[in-house]
């Protein structure tokens, strides 16, 4: 027996070795890569289906979960998949796909305050029905030993439960108190605190009267408009961090020739960087190596791709389209110009936060005067009565009378029943005063390339080109990734266009495509390169050996409801100006097509936002209506902004309104609704006063316990809310 034993005891140590050598093991194993991908393209439940099937699909990925409220998707998978092996895999189901970095959205991405609101809610709700049954009790005639037992049991839930779900009422009085200023926090929070203090009073000396309900009652309707409150506006990140999330977080750096990837962190100016077609450029810097093509729609609004070849700046955040580049850096890290975008944002929102709600200006001259009320109604029955008991229980009903409930829910109420009405209609408010700034505006600005057109072209017509022409064109088109390309391929496949047989086909990264064609050399792209002379207009060229070259023009697409949003708001007296960074020529033409006077062309971020600033110093207000990067500031800056779903995060986290559909024609009934919001929630204003008007003498005249108090704040709050309904 002690044999056996020993001869398992000597086969233990190598069993117990293996599950740590395990478990070291696992240790060891890299962890999963975690991806972020903004895809501004995503608008439905199908769109989610789809890209997440295909993500997943990819091998080496492990999930892949796509976010329709902030076009985003999340994907985990081995270490060695990067972004740049995903972002294909998006296109090739027909989602334009951008990085961001994963780890300055991390903190972002939880719901925390909307959770806890609602537990504070949920638990003031529960506790105040348990106090209202052993109410009942006390009401139906309880005596004595009894009606104590009641009332301390009701103490021992009410103490609890609002030192729980009071929090967020303490904490903002705190913080006022501490700032030597008034807030709507400040009256509530000692409505609660007088009304517990006279109960547990009433209590220990075995008083009749117990108001433990009443705080419970006034604390959860209190919770209710902040939580209404709350989920009237999107938990948005700053736009700042968006466009912090938006800068490359890698690069490859060239080492002797030698590619080496490293966090962009790391680089330094006069590094050489590697940027390949599709990539984001990392740095700003100027062109050593290379020819290509870079589109700066996103941060300057131009919808033309530029041609790149050494010598030609480029800017962090542009994106490189056909062939590889080699950059020698100029501005790394916090000096890039995407870097200072996100500065101008950031400034831009500070300004905007100063804005002062209309619940926020009823604050500064309710709460000082609730407190001069209470406090000579303590004086005065103290005087009168001698009795410290009658006095405290008439101060107590005077503050809960008063208390801000009604006031509390004027505005959530109609901001929540507004925002119901233009959700239906494709329009999301992000921004509790957004509906209140919206009725404000007196000039709408446009940004052209992606929010009053489309931001893809449409083709011109094509009569002039034979059906070898077009079959050609249609062969060189396949073998590009140019934009016009793409949109010339669309416009002939839905003419039932098959591509002609070419030989030795290839893109010439920075031109254009060409090929063999029965031993004569065609080519489709820039002008110069196939010997035509360059139009004014958009255009591709396509030449046919020795034969003139044949231009295919392009024009930008309308976005729906563009023409009918611009004559509504002039039809309604607002000023409407147009701000692009695109050229002259293609701004003016659009101009001229919706009958907008007032333009500005080949404006830089810094433009836009100085425009919107010299615009609101003039006395307007202004409606912002953009989507790009080079929007962010304006957005930002302008007194109320819209952005549709199409834009990428950083323009949509800055605006205040986002606009679901593809549709611009909701946008005036969106004034209209916000100017009768902001009408809705003057008349909350104005029936809160009457019943202070009428409630507060009762209780000064000791006609109105804090019960009775109590029961009135909720009737005035009911019909807030009643009130509110009727935008619906």
């Amino acid at each position: 027996m002690s044999a056996m034993m020993g001869s398992a005891a000597s086969a233990c140590p190598a069993c117990l070795a293996a599950p740590a050598a395990e478990d070291l093991a696992a240790r060891a194993l890299p962890k999963e890569a975690r991806i972020a991908l903004s895809v501004p393209g995503v608008h439905c439940g199908a769109c989610i289906s789809t890209l997440e099937q295909a993500l997943a699909a990819h091998p080496g990925v492990h999930s892949a979960r796509v976010n329709l409220t902030l076009k985003r998707a999340l994907i985990e998978a081995d270490p060695s998949i990067s972004p740049e092996d995903l972002i294909p895999v998006a296109a090739s189901v027909g989602y334009e796909a951008f990085e961001l970095d994963a780890g300055t959205l991390s903190a972002t991405t939880q719901d925390k305050a909307g959770r806890d609101l609602l537990m504070r809610l949920a638990v003031a709700g529960f506790a105040s029905m348990n106090v209202m049954l052993l109410s009942v009790s006390v009401w139906s005639g309880a005596e004595g030993a009894t009606r104590d037992m009641f009332h301390w049991i009701s103490a021992a839930i009410t103490l609890p439960t609002i030192a729980f779900s009071g929090q967020p009422f303490f904490v903002n009085a705190l913080r006022a108190w501490r700032s030597k200023r008034l807030n709507m926090d400040v009256p509530i929070v000692m409505a609660i605190v007088l009304a517990l203090a006279t109960s547990l009073w009433e209590t220990a000396l075995s008083g009749h009267h117990a108001y433990f309900d009443a705080t419970l009652t006034l604390t959860f309707f209190l919770l209710a408009g902040r939580y209404l409150d709350y989920r009237t506006r999107a938990i948005a990140r700053s736009a700042a961090q968006e466009l912090a999330a938006l800068e490359v977080p890698r690069a490859t750096r060239l080492e002797e020739g030698v590619e080496r990837t490293l966090p962009v962190s790391e680089l330094r100016v006069g590094d050489l960087v590697l940027v390949r077609p599709g990539g984001r450029m990392p740095v700003d810097g100027e062109i050593v190596q290379g020819t290509s093509e870079i589109d700066r729609s996103l941060l300057t609004g131009e919808t033309r791709p530029i041609f790149a070849a050494p010598g030609v700046t480029v800017s962090a955040g542009e994106v490189n389209l056909t062939g590889p580049l080699v950059l020698r850096a100029a501005a790394v890290g916090q000096d890039t110009s995407l870097h200072r975008m996100a500065d101008l944002v950031a400034i831009a929102e500070s300004g905007r936060s100063r804005y002062t709600s209309l619940a926020d200006a009823a604050a500064k001259l309710y709460a000082p005067g609730v407190h001069i009320l209470a406090a000579l109604a303590f004086v005065r029955w103290y005087i009168y009565a001698q009795d410290a008991r009658i006095a405290l229980n008439i101060a107590a009903a005077v503050l809960i009378i008063t208390c801000p409930c009604a006031l509390a829910l004027a505005v959530p109420a109609v901001t929540t029943a507004a925002s119901g009405r233009l959700f239906k209609r494709g329009l999301l408010i992000k921004d509790a005063t957004a509906l209140e700034r919206l009725a404000q505006a007196d000039t709408v600005v446009f940004d052209k390339t992606g929010t009053l057109t489309a931001g893809t072209p449409d083709v011109g017509p094509l009569d002039h080109l034979g059906t070898r022409d077009l079959t050609i064109a249609r062969a060189l088109a396949d073998a590009s990734a140019h934009p016009l390309s793409q949109a010339l391929r669309t416009a002939l496949d839905a003419r039932g266009i098959a591509p002609a047989t070419l030989d030795d086909l290839r893109e010439v990264p920075g031109f254009g495509a060409e090929g063999m064609w029965q031993g004569r050399r065609v080519r489709l792209g820039r002008a110069q390169w196939v010997g035509a002379s360059a139009s004014a207009s958009t255009a591709a060229w396509l030449a046919i050996g020795s034969e003139p070259a044949l231009e295919i023009t392009f024009t930008d697409r309308l976005r729906p409801g563009a023409a009918e949003a611009v004559a509504a708001l002039k039809a309604s007296g607002h000023d409407v100006i147009m701000m692009s960074g695109d050229s002259t020529g293609a701004v003016e033409a659009l101009a001229q097509r919706l009958g907008i006077a007032q333009w500005m062309a080949e404006a830089l971020p810094g433009d836009k936002a100085a425009r919107i600033t010299q615009l609101q110093s003039e006395g307007r207000r202004v409606l912002m209506v953009g989507d790009g990067l080079n929007d962010t500031a304006a957005l930002a800056s302008a007194h109320v902004s819209v952005s549709p779903a199409s834009a990428l995060d950083a323009a949509r986290v800055a605006s205040d309104i986002v606009l679901l559909g593809t549709d611009l024609a909701p946008l005036a009934e969106a004034i209209r609704v916000g100017r009768m919001a902001t009408k809705r929630i003057k008349q909350n204003f104005r029936i809160a006063t009457l019943y202070n008007i009428i409630a507060v003498p009762l209780a000064v005249a000791g006609l109105c316990s804090p019960l009775i108090a109590a029961l009135a704040m909720s009737t005035s709050s009911i019909t807030v809310s009643l009130n509110a309904l009727r935008l619906k």
